[in-house]
């Protein structure tokens, strides 16, 4: 009898599991269609000809008869090319520069001992708690005065430093044992190489991290490139955007706009799903102590 009821005991919480299981599925799966189907609708509107497009009086969620005609349309209507060249330049040096300079900052506010320092990361922190908008002010009047307007370095200057990439990676590298480092010093290792050779390795994912993670956002960047450039040769995708909608298919043409924006998000999904596991790692890693 009480093997009985041990039994039956077991069949309900097994039930219990499996129906729990079956529900979160359900909203995942939920949630999955209501996140993805933005996307779906933009490259399926991408893929209508624009007089099927107009013709839809109530929508369809699929097309029988698809063209690339609006892609084709998107690289010679306006010069897209162009705006993603200038995109991949300002991304790629940005990151670039940016992580050179975290990765040092960070590294002397985890490992280098001067007076100071904790007062002087508690002001950098509280950087965070300024408003974009009046740093963007700033910039802006820094970056006229040294007469920077529709240039590379006026695009890429303001974006080099990072106060949340610093303190992730300051996070991560206080990880890395002290007798590591008072090994090295022993050695004669200086601290150049010491970041170079020992830490870098070690704290890969997290680096990987920021990276992608900065060039995502340069690559979404809007409200800057749209301040500080009037000049079409240094249009980035997301004012060539505004000029493609503007003076390229026209506002009605929704299909041809929705075909642009495809081949300007396409390149980051990539980046994305390519990186993911390495983008959680890094976080998970950059949030732990210990």
């Amino acid at each position: 009898m009480n093997h009985e009821a041990c039994e039956q005991k077991r069949q309900a919480l097994r039930r219990r599991d499996n129906l729990r299981r079956a529900l979160t599925y359900l909203f995942l799966s939920f949630w999955a269609v209501v996140v993805l189907f933005p996307f779906y609708w933009m490259v399926l509107t991408s893929l209508k000809s624009y007089g099927a497009y107009n013709s839809e009086h109530v929508p369809v969620f699929f097309t029988t008869e698809p063209t690339l005609e609006n892609y084709r349309n998107a690289f010679t209507a306006v010069p897209l090319g162009g705006y993603l060249l200038n995109t991949l330049i300002f991304s790629v040096v940005t990151t670039a520069v940016m992580v050179v300079v975290s990765t040092l900052a960070a590294y002397a506010f985890a490992r280098l001992r001067f007076r100071g320092k904790n007062l002087l990361f508690g002001l950098f922190l509280s950087m965070m708690m300024i408003p974009t908008e009046l740093v963007v002010i700033t910039n802006f009047v820094t970056i006229t005065n040294w007469d920077l307007r529709n240039s590379f370095a006026g695009l890429i200057l303001p974006s080099i430093t990072s106060v949340f990439y610093i303190y992730l990676l300051k996070e991560n590298f206080e990880q890395v044992p002290d007798e590591l480092y008072r090994a090295a010093k022993v050695d004669g290792t200086s601290d150049l190489k010491y970041l170079w050779k020992v830490m870098i390795p070690i704290c890969r994912p997290t680096l990987v991290t920021i990276t992608i993670l900065k060039l995502i956002e340069c690559w979404n960047s809007y409200v800057w490139p749209r301040l500080i450039t009037d000049d079409p040769a240094y249009y980035l995708v997301s004012n060539g955007i505004q000029e493609i909608r503007e003076n390229g298919f026209g506002r009605e043409n929704v299909p041809a706009m929705m075909a642009a924006v495809v081949v300007i998000s396409v390149p980051l999904i990539l980046l994305f799903l390519a990186f993911r596991n390495k983008i959680m790692e890094g976080v998970s890693r950059g949030g732990t102590k210990g």
